[in-house]
């Protein structure tokens, strides 16, 4: 009885410090993968980075590029992870590997939507549709592009909600940073007033932003684009660089308000005088 009790104590120590072991290596690999994690990422970063500026690659696509290979190397890192830590509590993974086959195929049938997000994601980056910071509509939303990855997209809407997008119900992308935009803008003044006039005003206007960098072409007065009963629209128009389209259009609005309003001012200046 003794010798027996002897030999469960003896196996107990072995037992507490086999597990105290496996404990510790288990610790040590979870440091290391944080460790690894944002220091792989880090080196990522850089290396794209550097190759951009020697290369003189669009800083979207750096980005799209940084934040898609930051996700592999996670994913790649995670999984020898568990694989290690498997290996020290020897399990052994043949017949994981075998039963997540037999499982993987039962429900296969119902994963197809996750491959077909896959695939599309995957010409999605090989075609270069988007990239990060690009403003695009996808359907009925639209955006700013914040990430671009294998099964989901993510829309930054304007009113700050974000949207993520399955990569299998992008079927059809209006990409609106591609090239230069046209910054558009339709000014209504009332019938009575000197429509010449107007057009003047506009005309110096235009002339005010031609030597902003912001524009490649114009902007150019078109001239009366519609007419009612009441009122004449007054349209100018002008190529900007890409995202400065709206910004513009702002300014243009804001020089052409200044500018009339200026012009009532010397009006009544005149009459005052005379």
């Amino acid at each position: 009885m003794q010798k027996l009790f002897k030999q469960l104590t003896k196996n107990d120590d072995s037992w507490v410090a086999v597990f105290l072991s496996n404990s510790l290596i288990i610790v040590v690999l979870i440091v290391l993968f944080l460790i690894l994690l944002p220091v792989g990422k880090k080196i990522i970063s850089k290396v794209l980075t550097k190759t951009g500026n020697s290369k003189k690659i669009k800083p979207g696509r750096i980005k799209t590029l940084e934040k898609l290979l930051s996700n592999v190397y996670f994913y790649i890192l995670f999984f020898i992870l568990i694989i290690m830590i498997f290996d020290v509590l020897k399990i052994p993974i043949g017949p994981l590997l075998a039963g997540a086959g037999v499982v993987g195929l039962a429900i296969g049938f119902g994963a197809q939507g996750i491959v077909s997000d896959v695939v599309t994601g995957f010409f999605i980056l090989l075609e270069w549709q988007l990239e990060i910071d690009d403003y695009v509509t996808i359907g009925s939303v639209d955006g700013i592009v914040e990430e671009v990855g294998l099964r989901t997209t993510k829309i930054r809407s304007f009113d700050g909600t974000l949207n993520y997008i399955p990569n299998r119900n992008i079927t059809n992308v209006a990409n609106h940073s591609r090239g230069n935009m046209r910054a558009l803008v339709d000014f209504t003044v009332p019938r009575d007033k000197e429509i010449d006039r107007a057009l003047a005003i506009l005309e110096d206007v235009c002339a005010h932003f031609r030597n902003d960098i912001r524009f490649t072409d114009g902007p150019h007065l078109l001239g009366v684009q519609n007419l009612d009963a009441s009122n004449a629209v007054l349209r100018i128009v002008g190529q900007t660089a890409s995202g400065q389209q709206f910004q513009c259009e702002r300014d243009i609005r804001k020089q052409i308000q200044l500018a009339f309003e200026k012009e009532q001012q010397q009006s009544k200046d005149q009459n005052e005088e005379g």
